[in-house]
């Protein structure tokens, strides 16, 4: 198995108004830890061409697992708030360790925007 992978890793602004945006990342390295993988990719997309400055400057502090190559998608529009325990990505362990696999879809967000939604996750047009 080999430990390169593509990720991509979903920018959540909002949960309520679906504000989100798919950055790929490529020859992601699994073996690396949770929080070496958070560091790099805000770094990355803090001086990365084309985001929106918004996306750029938001403070992310939590990744979750939305989806997994050739596995079941959810029917939730920006992610599934189902399987935390399972699906959230906890420091101190590599991504492999974690479940994130080549082409793995990560969800990258505020973990209080999210509680907040997950208490009343009603969306906005």
């Amino acid at each position: 198995m080999s430990s390169e992978a593509v990720l991509t890793v979903r920018l959540v602004r909002s949960f309520e108004h679906r504000n989100f945006k798919p950055v790929v990342f490529r020859n992601v390295n699994l073996h690396q830890t949770v929080e070496e993988f958070i560091a790099f990719v805000k770094n990355d997309i803090s001086t990365r061409a084309g985001l929106p400055p918004p996306f750029k400057k938001f403070e992310y502090d939590t990744m979750k697992i939305i989806h997994q190559a050739h596995g079941a998608k959810t029917n939730e529009l920006v992610m599934s708030l189902e399987d935390d325990d399972k699906l959230l990505l906890k420091e101190g362990i590599s991504l492999l360790v974690a479940g994130v696999a080549n082409e793995t879809e990560l969800g990258f967000f505020r973990k209080e925007d999210y509680e907040n939604f997950k208490t009343n996750p009603k969306t906005v047009w």
